[in-house]
């Protein structure tokens, strides 16, 4: 099973990478994509690219194209704290 305290700061660093403004304190509740989100559509599919390739180094396959990665109520881009969790989730499932 993966450490969340390892894989929550990789995720939240690969966010923060992306953003304009770097002092952003990214948290559980950061809120990834909406009005007030943190990211545009550009950037969030750096996000995820870069999110392949970290999970890659890890040796599993990160999947950000599933159904429900884009359904408004349950995606895993909510915030980032859902996406550290999804992220662990299926590296678990997959090692």
């Amino acid at each position: 099973m993966s450490d969340m305290n390892s894989v929550k700061p990789a995720v939240f660093a690969a966010i923060t990478a992306l953003l304009e403004d770097k002092s952003i304190a990214i948290t559980d509740d950061s809120q990834l994509i909406g009005g007030s989100g943190l990211l545009d559509s550009m950037k969030l599919v750096e996000l995820c690219l870069a999110l392949e390739d970290h999970a890659s180094e890890l040796g599993f396959e990160f999947d950000w194209t599933s159904e429900a990665a884009m359904s408004r109520s349950r995606s895993m881009f909510r915030t980032a704290g859902a996406l550290a969790a999804e992220f662990a989730s299926q590296m678990d499932a997959q090692q």
